[in-house]
């Protein structure tokens, strides 16, 4: 048998070719090596933007030995086993030939390949070199094949030695285009626009979408690189950037729009929710009924011990998760058409904490001339111009820190607060969502609130097109709350609060959770717990304890709730709804040591109230798993956690003592 290889985890360039079994048939062999050379054939050389030559040569090449491969099988006669190892040495080289065939013409690395051309020339010629070497090993005589197929192998054979692989001269010129437009950057200067025009033509990167993928490929390959290669990507990545927001800024960019949108009309965003956890799926797989599930949901309902499909009521034939690499696709596109952030827990999200810097002085040029230019398009470009430039700064404050402080220092903070009263949909988002970046930033926290931008912002939070602005409208007052001084500041401001409340009970589960954590940060100022109490907080607090499994929304609705049982009004409240057995059974369930502290925390408070807290001890001293979970606390907690819980222990002991 021939074994799988994988391509999904295969970086770029790195040829992981998997040699066949040692005890292979001859007919499995040839089999497989007529698969391959037809799958390799069905390239064509015109549509490849770099590499045409290389590309033009292996796969003649390669089309002249499908006929060989197809005449030996076809005979049906014996083969030695130097025959074997000769096929086999070939098939590992059309692995190879195939993988170099589709990174050439990969999504998104046109540029990069570009900039490889001498490596990747060197690799088309090392290929083809050992497909004829093993080629001329191959003992013809044995094997006893037609003299014509024959003679135009050995001929391929001879072609192949003489020929060159050497770097296209429209490939070098490309390459020293870039180069000179690097060098542009990293002394300053703008280069000319249509120096960019003719190297982005001839990569046949032709629309918004396509600079898109170049710019996802080369973060990807910067994650994933580290330290190697930084410079050197940082560049690339600063001049595709530019090349994004002011080639593309407009016309490309709204056909691409316009053309997404009309295909994923007919999707709503209900048809990519997990069946079992009604969340919008990061990960989903098939299981073998054929339905579709988040990964992390089917795996608890099978490790569970279920043998069914939770859709369908169908017996599992097996618990193999296969994953849908439509569906993510799909999930992917709906969610960037619609301005929707994508779920946490995504491959993509990237650590941004080290981009405080860039890598080359040439990419931070880049960058910072874009968000110049961005900024003079907020204030001063047509509608549709300020909408596209909403958009573009969105992304570029996702990306990294650095880009967030140059558009800070260009005066992007003022034109995205003034794009809040957008009756558009999706700008509105783009600017929120950007503000939302930007609010990290010391600086930007300072501009926001000296620029008057509270007001905008909660009246998104209150009444902003898409559920999903509010939700991220909600983050922003959080990071803003983080600033001393802000909490009060910020409550002051009209229906602030209740509209935080609408949230919990209205959002999904990242906006619950904005709206919990930026009560607890505004809780800080003692005037507002009144305000949370009167707004109606606690029975959606406690609903979340009842119906979420997820342990942070969870952890922080008790840190909320922990907050206002200090209050006597608020632990009143409390002692009304039905939450007490809920924070018990946490107490026990929770594995997070801060979430058991808040329960204690609220535990402790709430015993302390009088009337209704004497009734709550006796029944908790009454029930010794809860002496088993406060000893948890004691030996795991923080000093804090030991302390209330050695209170509580007390006040237990105490009533059973009565």
């Amino acid at each position: 048998m021939i074994r799988r290889w994988e391509l999904s985890d295969r970086k770029p360039l790195s040829l992981r070719a998997v040699h066949p079994c040692p005890c292979v048939s001859p007919v499995t062999l040839l089999a497989s090596l007529i698969g391959l050379s037809r799958s390799i054939c069905t390239f064509s050389p015109g549509s490849f933007p770099t590499q045409r030559r290389s590309v033009r040569e292996a796969v003649r090449i390669v089309g002249a030995l499908s006929v060989l491969f197809e005449e030996i099988l076809g005979r049906q006669l014996e083969v030695s086993d130097i025959t074997v190892t000769c096929l086999s040495e070939m098939h590992v080289a059309l692995q190879q030939i195939q993988f170099l065939l589709e990174d050439c013409s990969r999504t998104g690395a046109r540029i990069w390949i570009l900039m490889k051309s001498r490596m990747v020339s060197a690799k088309f010629g090392a290929t083809v070199r050992a497909i004829v070497t093993a080629l001329d090993a191959l003992p013809m005589d044995a094997i006893g094949v037609d003299e014509d197929v024959r003679e135009s192998t050995e001929l391929v054979s001879k072609q192949a030695w003489k020929e060159k692989f050497e770097v296209d001269c429209r490939d070098e010129w490309a390459v020293a285009e870039v180069h000179s437009i690097l060098d542009s950057f990293e002394a300053g200067i703008e280069p000319d626009r249509g120096v960019i025009k003719r190297v982005v033509d001839y990569l046949q990167i032709r629309s918004w979408n396509d600079c898109d993928d170049e710019i996802r490929f080369l973060e990807e390959k910067i994650e994933s690189n580290g330290e190697k290669e930084a410079s050197f990507l940082s560049s690339l990545l600063g001049l595709m950037c530019y090349c994004r927001g002011f080639l593309f800024e407009f016309e490309n960019w709204q056909h691409d729009v316009r053309r997404r949108i009309e295909i994923f009309s007919c999707f709503h965003l209900d048809d990519f929710r997990c069946p079992i956890s009604l969340e919008l799926m990061t990960d989903p797989v098939t299981v073998s009924t054929g339905q579709t599930y988040d990964r992390s949901s089917i795996q608890r309902w099978l490790n569970a011990g279920n043998w069914v499909c939770p859709k369908t009521g169908q017996k599992l034939t097996s618990k193999e998760l296969v994953t849908n690499v439509a569906t993510k696709k799909l999930i992917e596109v709906f969610c960037d058409v619609n301005g929707i952030p994508l779920p946490n827990g995504r491959k993509q999200t990237r650590d941004i904490s080290k981009t405080a810097l860039p890598c080359s002085q040439a990419g931070g040029n880049a960058l910072r001339k874009l968000c110049r230019f961005l900024t003079r398009r907020l204030v001063f470009g047509s509608t549709e111009q300020k909408n596209n430039a909403a958009r573009e700064v969105r992304l570029l404050t996702k990306s990294s820190t650095f880009n967030r402080k140059c558009l800070i220092d260009s005066g992007a903070v003022l034109p995205l607060l003034n794009l809040l009263s957008t009756s558009n949909a999706a700008a509105e988002h783009d600017a929120i969502t950007a503000l939302s970046k930007l609010v990290k930033q010391s600086s930007g926290k300072r501009m926001i609130i000296s620029w008057g931008g509270l007001d905008p912002i909660v009246s998104v939070l209150k009444k902003g097109q898409r559920l999903e602005s509010r939700q991220v409208a909600a983050a922003t007052i959080f990071y803003l709350s983080s600033r001393k001084g802000n909490q009060k500041l910020i409550s002051d401001v009209s229906d602030v609060i209740p509209a935080l409340v609408d949230l919990i009970r209205d959002g999904r589960t990242c906006g619950k959770q904005n709206a919990v954590v930026t009560i607890f940060a505004l809780l800080l100022h003692p005037g507002n717990h009144q305000r949370v109490l009167d707004a109606g907080a606690v029975p959606l607090l406690i609903n979340i304890l009842a119906c979420s499994d997820k342990a942070e929304l969870l952890t922080d609705t008790l840190a909320v709730l922990a907050a206002l049982s200090e209050n006597k009004d608020g632990a009143t409240e409390i002692l009304q709804t039905p939450g007490l057995p809920l924070v018990t059974e946490l107490l026990r369930s929770l594995e997070t040591e801060q979430g058991r502290e808040y329960c204690v925390s609220i535990l402790l408070s709430l015993c302390s109230m009088d009337p209704g807290g004497k009734d709550f001890i006796r029944a908790m001293a009454q029930d010794s798993t809860m002496f088993k979970a406060l000893d948890s606390v004691l030996t795991g907690g923080t000093s804090y956690a030991k302390k209330k819980a050695r209170a509580l222990i007390k006040l237990l002991l105490n009533s059973r003592e009565r």
